[in-house]
């Protein structure tokens, strides 16, 4: 069987997981009356501290309905470098929102300053409007890197400070709090709307379907007036569902028996990035691979990203070309520590000159 790395939303639901899903209960979420859909986004909302969840089938679709909540078309929203709604989507905020992006920082994370200098005043004649910014954490083109706390507290208090909306794409939140032993709620605070996906600002997401293990969606916790304005829009790009208990099911059980164990991937990614970096043929940041991302770059003479991952697809390992010279593995709930190693020795000789 292939070792996949090439992201952590391969993953498929455990024996317990099925069995949490077969009993689900469920009604129509249109309604606001499915038990099971109502209760994962009451619990989002309180391991997040927001009033209010909302459940929706794709992180992308909970990054584009922070956007239509909190700006109009023509505005611009800053963001960090490479993040993944410039980069990952697209471009659907242009054409759902009718927004541009102003990429700011070096890394994927930014400071408050370089927040202020990339802000533009609303009413001015030429410039578009600042009026929303987005915070990717963990980062993923930049490795699955961490913001660290005190960075997400002052870019909350100065987008608070010049009136604007503030976002957290917190896809893979629950992987930065499980590394840096933080509560999830307090990486939340700073933000309007937050998202975790099954994935802290005004908005906020988790994803339900990375680390989490779950098979589908991710929740969005906010203020509950605007959680609710949110439901409109969710039917809007197409996000109603019905007897969807069935994947929050599914969330509800990864919340309560997945998020302990995102360690075990933050360590076999740590074993592969270290490997990698013994080798000597690649450049990794060994210091800031804290979580179940590893992004390396390959240098000039040796082989490029298409060549190294069609010789580790040969050797039953999957990962995935990030650039021209830049390769992406991620661990998951679904590869463990031995096929981690195994991973590591396949790809040490595949970055190898030939």
């Amino acid at each position: 069987m292939a070792i996949d790395l090439r992201s952590d939303t391969v993953t498929r639901p455990t024996a317990a997981m099925r069995e949490a899903i077969a009993a689900a209960p469920v009604g129509d979420d249109q309604f606001g009356e499915d038990p099971s859909v109502n209760l994962l986004q009451e619990r989002v909302a309180a391991l997040l501290g927001k009033e209010a969840g909302l459940f929706v089938p794709t992180g992308h679709m909970a990054n584009q309905l922070a956007l239509l909540r909190f700006t109009r078309p023509g505005d611009e929203v800053v963001v960090g470098r490479e993040t993944h709604a410039v980069w990952h989507e697209i471009g659907a905020g242009a054409a759902n929102a009718g927004v541009q992006f102003r990429e700011v920082g070096t890394d994927g994370t930014f400071t408050a300053e370089e927040l202020v200098a990339a802000i533009k005043p609303r009413g001015h004649l030429i410039f578009p409007p600042t009026t929303l910014v987005e915070v990717e954490d963990t980062h993923n083109r930049a490795g699955g890197i961490v913001w660290e706390r005190a960075s997400l507290e002052a870019v909350g208090e100065t987008a608070r400070t010049h009136d604007l909306a503030s976002y957290l794409d917190g896809a893979r939140l629950l992987n930065a709090a499980v590394a840096r032993g933080e509560d999830p709620a307090a990486l939340a605070a700073p933000f309007d709307l937050v998202t975790i996906a099954l994935s802290p600002f005004d908005l906020v997401t988790i994803a339900l379907s990375k680390g989490l293990g779950g098979p589908a969606g991710s929740v969005l916790a906010g203020r509950r007036d605007d959680v609710t304005a949110l439901v409109r829009e969710r039917r809007r790009l197409g996000g109603a569902m019905r007897q969807s208990g069935i994947l929050a099911a599914a969330g509800l059980h990864a919340l309560e028996h997945h998020v302990a164990r995102l360690a075990e991937d933050h360590a076999n990614a740590r074993l592969i990035g270290e490997r990698l970096g013994a080798s000597g043929r690649v450049a990794i940041d060994l210091a800031r691979l804290e979580t179940n991302i590893v992004v390396f770059h390959l240098p000039a003479g040796g082989p490029d990203a298409a060549e190294v991952v069609r010789r580790a697809g040969e050797h039953d390992v999957l990962v995935l070309a990030f650039g021209p010279r830049t390769v992406r593995a991620v661990t998951h709930l679904d590869v463990n520590a031995a096929a981690c190693a195994e991973a590591a020795e396949v790809l040490a000789a595949a970055v190898a000159p030939q």
